[in-house]
């Protein structure tokens, strides 16, 4: 499909997703059947306007489109940013409608095509769009039945289904496609009775492994992002931006900038930018820019934040609580206490914040990079002070996104130049301004302090939580007298934090699963032992002996000098288990990580090789957060601004790599963040085991590690 408007060199017609103006969808698709769901009082799909959509009650959203050759179009607000969801609900959807995988296409990520959605996070959308979706299409399909019955003349008990073409039951000659009954009609129908989707029993797409629909195009260059994109007359722009957080600014003089050649300058209130149809001399006039601030710098740094958090005014609230406290205590032969720090970390994703602004009609159409199309719709509404129906949002793929692209800003940015100058502008964040302006995942306190009976029991266990969120502060193991806290406060981060895969989760599992080991090596057991014999939880039991299995582990006490660890947690609905190998260089303090083997109960997995995959790319972001990943600052300066001092993970690093979906006929559960969860637990406990020396903070650096084998010996 090629558009004028949206070009590269021309949009590559094996695209996955596609984008249209809506005035031109139908006739795109061709002669249809329409099929709008009813929702109380609401009707779901494109005719719906934006306040309705909004409006629209959670457990029911869905809407396709099936064109008279038999193509069927499946329309959500959800965006694919590498987790696979492109290809696993396509499966979905056609094992569900009885058509062929191959005759699914995904429209994502689209406010003006698209039902609302409130976001991509969480490892949501399978567990809990997909039942709507399924609802909704098990309702198609008995629609279709119905109106084929009807063609053919039968009772709808008299016809079946397979790949699209209705059929009389033991009289395969006597049929109708769901084409032909779509050719040329465009009809609304609900049923009072709804039908039930499919048993496990019934699945035949659903359960089987398939390549990622998008991975062609990806690999070799043909895939669109939102800096892909060009058009007429488009303008890049540089815009200014203070060299802190505790900056505001007093006085900017544009004067020379304005002196080179195709330059313009857009300043409106806080925004001032530099505008030209090449980047660089973009970049190169807004140098030019003299700009004078007053800083107001919070006290703290990487070195102070964990005291200024403990100190820091904050609110608490108990989570979670069992029996007493004290009563623990009392019956407790040997208490532990431990304080876990993890630094704060950056989203770092390949692809930085980007957005593509243009106006069409008195419509502000922003294509960006972003999880919440419709948030940025909302946000974009309220910053032009115009109505929904005003502003379209369209998300193409995204090149990573880890919860730092809930956020929005330069897509707000795209639409205030587009609308102040009419013209098409562009909006590309340098890596400098990706990890100024990233909402990180939050620096973090947790103190523990437990204890276990002369039988080996865990007895006792306090959970103070600061700031890192509760999310995987579960105490998972069986405590009678247990009790997690949870303490946030407002303005206690110098910049922006937010949501960073399994938010939270990282933290807690890391402080849990390092206590647990702690206890373990206190009374000379073996720690899968340990855990074990602390376990009520089934499907916790099951991914541990799965893991152990797996991982070929044989019981020793700890520290073993094996360099082996382990860790387990509960994320998105899933369980994961943990082991790891590790060789740690006690002259340098480096850790090399051998091997990882990592087994998890999501429930029915759609496509496995996709949830492989998953797990595959959990285990290696995982290694940077708990190795390498710290971003440093001054007060509101960051002074982490590019890859050459803040390292990700790179191929050499990459260890040998076991996996195991452990097969269950239940409700299907997240697959994007539970296998990164158990990371920097695993491999804190592998260190210990390897050298007898314990980590408390995040990332565990050699410079850390060199410390803690000398506090050893």
């Amino acid at each position: 499909m090629k558009d004028d408007k949206y070009y590269r060199d021309e949009v590559p017609e094996n695209n996955p997703t596609f984008e249209v103006d809506r005035r031109d969808f139908v006739k795109l698709l061709g002669g249809g059947l329409f099929i709008y769901f009813q929702l109380g009082e609401f009707l779901t799909g494109v005719a719906a306007d934006a306040e309705q959509q909004r409006s629209v009650p959670k457990d029911y959203n869905a809407f396709i489109h099936i064109a008279d050759d038999g193509k069927v179009t499946c329309m959500i607000g959800k965006i694919e940013m590498g987790q696979g969801i492109i290809t696993s609900f396509p499966q979905m959807v056609a094992d569900e409608l009885d058509t062929p995988l191959e005759s699914v296409k995904m429209v994502m990520g689209d406010t003006e095509l698209c039902p609302y959605d409130a976001g991509t996070w969480g490892s949501l959308s399978t567990r809990s769009l997909g039942p709507v979706m399924l609802a909704a299409i098990a309702e198609a399909r008995l629609v279709l039945l119905e109106m084929g019955a009807e063609h053919l003349g039968v009772g709808k008990d008299e016809v079946t289904v397979e790949n699209g073409v209705i059929f009389v039951k033991n009289k395969k000659s006597k049929k109708v496609s769901y084409g032909q009954l779509a050719s040329g009609k465009k009809i609304e129908k609900y049923l009072e009775v709804k039908p039930k989707a499919k048993d496990f029993s019934e699945y035949k797409i659903r359960g089987k492994s398939f390549n990622h629909a998008d991975g062609e195009a990806k690999v070799t260059g043909q895939a669109m992002y939102s800096g892909d994109f060009r058009m007429p007359g488009m303008l890049y722009a540089k815009i200014l931006r203070p060299p802190s957080h505790g900056a505001t600014l007093v006085s900017a003089d544009t004067s020379e900038a304005e002196k080179l050649d195709g330059i313009s300058i857009v300043r409106d209130k806080d925004l001032i930018a530099v505008l030209h149809t090449d980047f660089e001399k973009a970049e190169a006039a807004l140098a030019k820019v003299k700009a004078e601030y007053k800083f107001d710098e919070m006290k703290v740094d990487d070195k102070t934040v964990f005291k200024h958090q403990l100190e820091f005014p904050s609110e608490s609230r108990v989570v979670k609580s069992s029996g007493d406290i004290a009563t623990g205590k009392s019956n407790s032969e040997f208490i532990i206490e431990s304080e876990y720090h993890n630094s704060y970390v950056a989203h770092a994703p390949m692809e930085p914040h980007t957005a593509l602004g243009f106006m069409e009609g008195d419509k502000v159409v922003v294509r960006a990079s972003t999880q919440t199309p419709f948030g940025t719709q909302d946000g974009i509404s309220r910053e032009l002070g115009i109505g929904l129906d005003k502003v379209r949002v369209i998300a193409p793929f995204l090149g990573g996104g880890f919860g730092g692209k809930t956020a929005f800003r330069q897509a707000i940015e795209a639409a205030r130049l587009t609308k102040l100058t009419g013209k098409p502008i562009m909006v590309q964040w340098n890596r400098q301004e990706e990890f100024f302006y990233d909402n990180f995942r939050p620096a973090a306190v947790i103190k523990i302090t437990s204890g276990t009976d002369k039988a080996g029991k865990i007895s006792l266990w306090d959970y103070h939580e600061y700031f890192a969120g509760a999310r995987g502060s579960d105490t998972i193991y069986d405590v009678p007298d247990a009790k997690t806290t949870s303490y946030s406060a407002r303005d206690v981060h110098p910049f922006g934090t937010g949501a960073w895969r399994a938010p939270g989760n990282n933290t807690n599992t890391y402080a849990r699963e390092s206590q647990i080991d702690r206890m373990a090596a206190k009374l000379g057991v073996d720690p899968l032992d340990f855990r074990l014999k602390n376990l009520k939880d089934e499907r916790m039991i099951g991914v541990l002996k799965a893991v152990a299995e797996l991982f070929g582990y044989t019981p020793a006490k700890g520290p073993s000098g094996r360099g082996y660890g382990i860790a387990c947690g509960f994320d998105a609905g899933a369980y994961v288990a943990h082991m790891a190998e590790v060789k740690v260089d006690k002259t340098t303090g480096k850790i090399r990580v051998i091997r990882v083997a990592c087994a998890q109960d999501m429930g029915f997995c759609i496509n496995p090789q996709g949830a492989v995959i998953q797990l595959e790319g959990c285990i290696m972001m995982g290694l940077g957060y708990a190795l390498t990943e710290e971003v440093k600052f001054t007060g509101g300066d960051i002074h982490t601004n590019n890859f050459g001092n803040y390292q990700l993970p790179v191929f050499s690093w990459a260890p040998k790599i076991q996996t195991k979906i452990l097969d269950k006929n239940e409700a299907p559960q997240g697959g994007g963040e539970p296998g990164i969860i158990c990371m920097g637990g695993v491999l804190a406990n592998a260190v210990f085991d390897a050298v007898g020396a314990r980590l408390y903070q995040l990332p565990m650096t050699p410079e850390r590690v060199l410390e803690a084998i000398a506090k050893v010996k």
